[in-house]
């Protein structure tokens, strides 16, 4: 994609005129029908951390590691750990240049959650791949909003019900 093609499409994307992301060779696609996350929350269960991502009264569950749990729980709570973690840099080091995090895209392809973070720095913003874990704790810690698309909340997401789970 040429270079005003992609200024004038993260310009959409800036006046949330649409919702892209970032697929596996690089191409950006439009999401037919996004949905923002409601809600949040890190738990612990028999098969190990998992985020929960809440949406419409269902929740679309993502194990992820301990670190990255801890990193989400933190950021939901607003708590500064003593020495930061690897989001906590980031978050530090893009606030420092002025950059924010915009969005993230959170999609599934072959059984593997993807995210699609989108970053704005002065006057350039960029879509990145990354671990879906890492592109919503960073969008936790911008406070931004957390998208999937309704085909993903429906074929993944599941009724929400009294989780049989411990809070992080």
């Amino acid at each position: 994609m040429k270079l005003l093609s992609r200024v004038v499409l993260t310009s959409f994307l800036l006046a949330g005129l649409f919702h892209a992301e970032v697929q596996a060779d690089g191409g950006i696609a439009n999401l037919s029908d996004p949905v923002t996350i409601a809600d949040v929350q890190v738990r612990f269960s028999d098969h190990g951390t998992v985020v929960l991502l809440l949406a419409e009264g269902k929740t679309i569950p993502i194990f992820v590691d301990l670190t990255v749990a801890l990193s989400i729980q933190g950021a939901l709570n607003g708590e500064k750990l003593a020495r930061p973690l690897s989001h906590d840099l980031m978050h530090t080091i893009l606030e420092a240049y002025g950059g924010k995090v915009v969005q993230t895209v959170i999609t599934l392809q072959g059984g593997t959650y993807y995210g699609a973070l989108t970053v704005a720095v002065q006057d350039q913003v960029k879509t990145f791949d990354s671990r879906s874990s890492d592109s919503i704790a960073l969008a936790i810690h911008f406070q931004a909003p957390i998208i999937v698309g309704r085909d993903l909340l429906n074929s993944a997401g599941k009724l929400l019900e009294k989780p049989n789970t411990d809070r992080l």
